[in-house]
């Protein structure tokens, strides 16, 4: 989109919750200076671009631009202070930042997409309105015409160097990624705050090397530096030997991938130039390639597939003859199912193979869904019995991809569409989750990042239930032998817990209850020195279904909290009840480095329907649950 001028509008004042990193400002403080506004979420791949290209010219104009970043929510958990703490410590924000939690100033400015860039003028008006990215050339002009403008008029101000932000306090780790499991029984994780890579013992106890000096850049070498390196993958060990290099990383800042020989600890560029990638298509030579925020890694039919965040599709990278391609999505952001050439993603962040090898999970953090790829049948054609979603919010593009796999959403139903549910997979929510992994068994474990859960889909049920909850933004998480690796970033940590045994449905005797209303109770006690965490859906949550379903005829049959009033219909003499409750407990509320469990059970009640029958249902929650043991937070690293 061009910058669109027409008639001298005022700005509207900057309203909100609270400001980051500044007094509040109002127009007088402003008037004088060219000020920026960059409406944002911290979601927002495109955002985070947007970040990087305004820094050279925040620095160029620095004593007469004022960039304000007003945090426009997408999702709930963006809204609540702690997560837009989070979230401007881990991008790296130094500039101003109005909390717009209630979306006041995003309706003033007539905002409609993130992001939205709003230049206004010394005088307090507005010049030009961009959505999207790439326009730092344009804004670069824009301003130096206000400048040279209100220079002569006499209507210009100028400041000092701004004052710096803090430096962040020390911590082994910061904003970790994903978790590779190497061949020797250590742990390669991607510390993406600090920008470089860390190996750890088995136990999680102790850091034994480091890749990247922790300078943000693009170096190759023994002195490699990365910037905000996310994804991991091991090659098979025969490609390994061939291209001279062991693991794959999606290094996300630099729109890059890197290649790691784990022996000496050597680092090379294998994909990229460095340079965001600004058209629709996409192949060649992967040195000579632009990227666009590699975002995760995984290595399936043959090749590294890319899941490029920052152009909503799939890549693939063969890393022997040094090329890549386009393996799903056209670029358009959305829901689509169906042959990948055709078939719309939405931010895709992490990918995990299914033990078989023969399909890959993918999550779209925007579309808050678990979606999966599959090679097609024989002749390259696709399964026609894949059911097609579509969101008519995007016009058709041309396909770039070449046939061959088939795109199937299996949770999840549009970019809006989000929420912490579990059931059915046709039901269920997720809240832009940012992680995969497959457990032994088949069933797909995912982070559900923004409700701070691990949540875990069966694909033979077709079914979603909860199997951690009360985490600090868990974006990656690596099953084991009775034991789930869970990467919280926003707690800076690794933490090992106890695998919770899958849910093992407790009869209980028959109960006679009336037609009607019927009051379902959950009563819970919190464990000794831990306290209730009930601060949203992950926290405590009632599920009722029935058997047959036509026993309930009314709900709402699962939601927050410990109880649940539910209506029993009279045209069924009976059947059974199925239950499923949880509570979260921490040892402190709130606190992102708190120890926190999940205590779950389901029960099976047996019911006959008749005249004069009770009216409530009560059911004990016992205070079990998975508990942690090693996590690594040494500060000496």
């Amino acid at each position: 989109m061009r910058p669109t001028r027409g008639p001298r509008v005022r700005s509207p004042r900057l309203v909100g919750r609270r400001w980051l990193g500044s007094a509040p400002l109002a127009a007088e403080d402003l008037r004088g200076h060219v000020v920026l506004l960059d409406f944002w979420t911290s979601s927002c791949v495109n955002c985070v671009h947007v970040l990087d290209e305004l820094r050279p010219l925040q620095e160029e104009f620095a004593d007469v631009l004022v960039t304000v970043g007003v945090h426009s929510p997408k999702f709930p958990h963006e809204a609540e202070p702690a997560a837009l703490d989070a979230a401007v410590a881990r991008l790296g924000v130094d500039h101003p930042v109005l909390d717009d939690a209630d979306l006041h100033t995003w309706r003033a400015f007539a905002a409609r997409a993130w992001p939205t860039l709003v230049l206004v003028d010394p005088e307090g008006y507005v010049v030009a309105t961009l959505s999207g990215e790439g326009y730092a050339a344009e804004l670069r002009v824009l301003v130096a015409d206000l400048v040279a403008e209100h220079g002569r008029r006499g209507t210009l101000r100028r400041n000092g160097s701004p004052t710096p932000r803090p430096a962040p306090a020390a911590s082994a780790l910061r904003f970790p990624a994903r978790a590779l499991a190497l061949p020797g029984g250590t742990v390669l994780v991607a510390d993406t705050g600090h920008h470089r890579l860390v190996e750890l013992d088995g136990d999680l106890g102790a850091g034994l090397r480091h890749m990247g000096t922790g300078e943000p850049g693009l170096v190759d070498g023994t002195g490699a530096r990365f910037t905000t390196p996310q994804g991991l993958a091991l090659l098979p060990g025969p490609v390994a030997a061939r291209v001279g290099y062991d693991v794959v990383v999606a290094d996300t800042g630099n729109h890059a991938l890197r290649g790691v020989r784990l022996a000496d600890g050597a680092v090379r560029t294998v994909a990229g130039t460095g340079r965001p990638l600004r058209r629709r298509e996409g192949g060649g030579p992967a040195l000579a390639q632009d990227l666009s925020s590699p975002w995760d890694v995984t290595w399936f039919d043959g090749q590294v597939v890319v899941a490029m965040a920052g152009v909503h599709q799939l890549w693939a990278f063969d890393p022997v003859p040094g090329v890549v391609r386009v393996l799903a999505g056209t670029t358009a952001e959305g829901l689509r199912d169906g042959p990948a050439e055709s078939a719309w993603c939405a931010q895709p962040s992490a990918l995990a193979v299914g033990p078989d090898g023969d399909v890959l999970w993918f999550v779209d953090a925007e579309t808050s869904s678990l979606r999966s790829l599959r090679r097609t049948g024989s002749g390259g054609e696709p399964d026609r019995s894949v059911p097609v979603v579509t969101d008519h919010r995007f016009a058709n593009v041309d396909p770039v991809a070449r046939p061959g796999h088939t795109v199937r959403t299996h949770v999840g139903t549009g970019l809006f569409d989000f929420g912490f549910r579990d059931g059915p997979a046709g039901r269920a929510l997720f809240q832009h989750p940012l992680g995969v992994a497959v457990d032994a068994d088949g069933t797909v474990l995912v982070a559900d990042t923004f409700n701070g859960a691990v949540r875990r889909y069966d694909p033979v049920a077709d079914e979603v239930s909860t199997v951690l909850a009360g985490l600090a933004e868990p974006v990656d998480v690596l099953p084991g032998a009775g034991v789930l690796t869970t990467v919280e970033s926003a707690a800076h940590r690794l933490v090992r817990d106890v695998a919770p045994a899958r849910d093992v449905r407790t009869a209980v005797p028959p109960h006679d209850l009336r037609a009607g209303e019927l009051r379902v109770d959950v009563t819970f006690t919190s464990p000794p020195g831990a306290r209730l965490d009930d601060r949203g859906d992950g926290g405590t949550h009632v599920e009722v279904t029935a058997t047959p379903s036509a026993l309930l005829v009314e709900g709402p049959l699962a939601g927050h909290g410990l109880s649940r009033r539910v209506v029993l219909g009279d045209g069924a003499a009976g059947g059974v009840l199925h239950v499923v409750a949880r509570a979260a407990t921490c040892d402190a509320v709130g606190d992102p480095g708190a120890v926190c469990r999940l205590h779950r059970a389901a029960w099976d009640v047996p019911v006959r329907v008749v005249p004069g029958g009770g009216d409530r249902l009560s059911l004990d929650l016992p205070a079990t649950g998975g508990t942690p043991s090693h996590r690594w937070t040494d500060e000496a690293g």
